[in-house]
């Protein structure tokens, strides 16, 4: 198969989706890959790297689009890429559909094979390519919560951890999966006395065995979330539903509840979000003020480690490429239930359901495009 992984031009996505042991790999099975000039250097990779490895540098994106028959990205393609886009070419990268009407109906309009990391999904449940920057994103959320809640950048002057003598911050962590737990644990490894809320009794008994003292473990209402809100420094919101519009936990009029110069980093913006006011930022102007309250919203937020970031999304994605290219899409997804869940869109036609419902489209079944 012909790999193509061009740069990523997202603002400040420093990313790369294959790094050049992952492109020596598929060069070992038969593969060819083609990397666009300078795709790796936000994440410290070379070309002459991925040159060593046998892969092929192209000058430019067009070219890579143009070869290949299997795109791997980081991030959705973009508006300048759409046009770039081929019939029946494979995408494997993040789409996050659901919240992004105008990416959809672009993405229908190639009918290309929309394969996303994010709905890739294992029978216990787990979303191992999601896994990774949720890890990543979790624990920057507890690092840029904590800048922006000092008074340099017009938060309230809270240090996380307190001293002897002074309380530390509380920080309210909504979802109890991957962002939760890693935001989680490091506010409390900190000093910040935390609450993580979820919905799932069986989750929050799992948190309550490992998670330390200073990290409580609630149910999620609306009601526990309200009596928390006013005592809060920062929110961090991972709320996940795989492919799916996440909830509004919290709407804007709640704001008020809380105090000037407190802090909510939504992780969920992904998704939409969860809370009401929150809207997509980027790295270069990454925060907003509503009621108040310093929302903090980057959308690709482990593009700022993109060294770290990309070597554990490479880890995680490597296998099922190779499983891709091998075997073809059709193949590799009879063969393995949890990539056939990754597919989103085939040939014009959605065919996950929580996409459809997202903008009430209709949804195809995919195995009649396994055949």
């Amino acid at each position: 198969m012909l790999i193509g992984v061009p740069k990523e031009i997202k603002t400040n996505e420093n990313r790369v989706a294959l790094v050049p042991a992952g492109a020596e790999a598929l060069i070992a099975e038969g593969h060819k890959v083609f990397v666009e000039k300078g795709a790796g250097l936000g994440s410290g990779f070379a070309d002459a790297e991925y040159k060593a490895v046998g892969a092929r540098i192209l000058p430019t994106a067009d070219q890579v689009w143009q070869k290949a028959e299997m795109i791997m990205k980081v991030k959705e393609p973009i508006k300048s890429e759409w046009p770039k886009i081929k019939e029946d070419q494979v995408l494997f990268t993040y789409f996050h559909y659901a919240a992004d009407r105008a990416l959809t109906l672009a993405m229908k309009k190639t009918k290309s094979v929309s394969i996303a990391y994010e709905t890739v999904e294992l029978p216990s449940g787990e979303l191992p390519l999601l896994t990774p920057m949720s890890e990543v994103a979790g624990r920057m959320a507890i690092q840029e919560g904590a800048k922006y809640l000092e008074k340099f950048f017009g938060g309230r002057g809270v240090l996380l951890g307190g001293v002897p003598g002074v309380p530390p911050a509380e920080v309210l962590v909504l979802g109890g999966g991957v962002v939760g737990t890693h935001a989680a644990k490091m506010a409390a490894g900190l000093g910040a006395h935390v609450t993580i809320m979820d919905v799932s009794l069986h989750r929050l008994r799992e948190l309550s065995d490992f998670m330390p003292a200073n990290c409580d473990v609630i149910y999620s209402n609306r009601q526990n979330i309200l009596e928390r809100l006013p005592k809060t420094d920062l929110l961090v919101g991972g709320v996940l539903l795989p492919g799916a519009k996440a909830p509004s936990l919290v709407t804007r009029s709640d704001l008020k509840l809380m105090q000037d110069g407190s802090v909510i980093v939504d992780v969920a913006v992904d998704q939409g979000g969860c809370v009401e006011t929150i809207k997509p930022t980027t790295h270069q102007d990454p925060i907003y003020v509503v009621e108040g309250v310093i929302h903090y919203a980057v959308a690709n937020m482990p593009g700022a480690v993109p060294r770290t970031s990309t070597l554990a999304l490479t880890n995680a994605t490597l296998p099922y490429a190779i499983q891709l290219a091998n075997k073809g899409w059709r193949q590799a997804c009879k063969d393995d239930h949890a990539l056939a869940l990754g597919v989103n869109m085939v040939g014009g036609k959605i065919v996950y359901p929580a996409v459809a419902e997202a903008f009430r489209m209709k949804c195809e079944e995919l195995e009649p495009y396994l055949q």
